[in-house]
């Protein structure tokens, strides 16, 4: 009985997110949250979606609206009342969110992002599964391994060690990008044989940006920009256990 009274309602979970809740109603909900795992994920995501906007529209606010937006209302604003004028102001932001923004930035930023996480995702699916031809050079030529793909992307990479976190080098290769020119990927798999992958290539929209998490058909990524390459995380992994992997491999990257 006492968890139905204290689940919260859908707007007391999106004043959590928005950082909005009254802190004594935050404690509850929080407490709730921790017994509910799968509304926690939930919660979990939603944030991510709101940082996701967040940078995406990071500064637009202080750009000039565009003339053909403000004719809209320049007519009425010069008589309007001043909560008018700023619902006005409001409604030019939120229409402009489906133009404006979604050309100039949205467009540039999500569909870029999401061009980068698809591509990781399908050469992870794609070279997970091999058993001979997983890479294209093995570990046991790192030191060439890594020449090889920091000369293709012009960067200095090396390739993380994560056997404090149970994974072992498989090797690497190299990959198309999208838009960005080659990507690397390299391999890594636990003695049972479970297998992550990193996928490296050049930022080319000026992501500014820390770990971000996405999932798709079974699997899990982070991805995050460092300096000038973003990189990809995939794997099954509980997201945990691959939030942790993704920061040894960061740390191990100069920015």
């Amino acid at each position: 009985m006492n968890d139905v009274v204290n689940s919260p309602l859908e707007n007391e979970i999106q004043a959590l997110v928005d950082g909005r809740l009254d802190p004594a109603r935050r404690v509850e909900v929080e407490a709730w949250l921790a017994a509910h795992p799968d509304e926690a994920a939930r919660v979990r995501d939603m944030s991510a979606q709101r940082a996701a906007v967040e940078d995406a529209f990071s500064g637009l606010l202080d750009r000039p609206v565009p003339a053909r937006l403000r004719s809209a209302v320049e007519g009425r604003v010069q008589t309007a009342p001043v909560w008018r004028m700023a619902a006005m102001v409001a409604l030019v932001v939120v229409g402009a969110a489906g133009g404006w923004f979604a050309n100039e930035t949205l467009t540039a930023h999500t569909s870029a992002t999401a061009m980068l996480t698809n591509d990781a995702l399908r050469a992870h699916s794609l070279f997970v599964r091999e058993k001979r031809h997983a890479v294209e050079v093995t570990a046991q030529e790192e030191a060439h391994l890594v020449t090889w793909l920091s000369r293709r992307l012009q960067a200095e990479l090396v390739a993380p060690n994560l056997e404090n976190e149970g994974y072992r080098l498989v090797g690497g290769r190299i990959l198309p990008a999208s838009d960005a020119g080659p990507a690397a990927q390299f391999m890594y798999e636990t003695p049972d044989g479970e297998r992550v992958t990193l996928y490296i290539e050049q930022d080319t929209v000026g992501r500014e940006v820390g770990f971000r998490f996405t999932e798709h058909d079974g699997l899990s990524a982070f991805w995050w920009k460092d300096g000038p390459l973003v990189y990809v995380l995939t794997g099954a992994a509980p997201r945990e256990e691959l939030l942790g992997l993704a920061r040894a491999t960061k740390a191990q990257f100069a920015s």
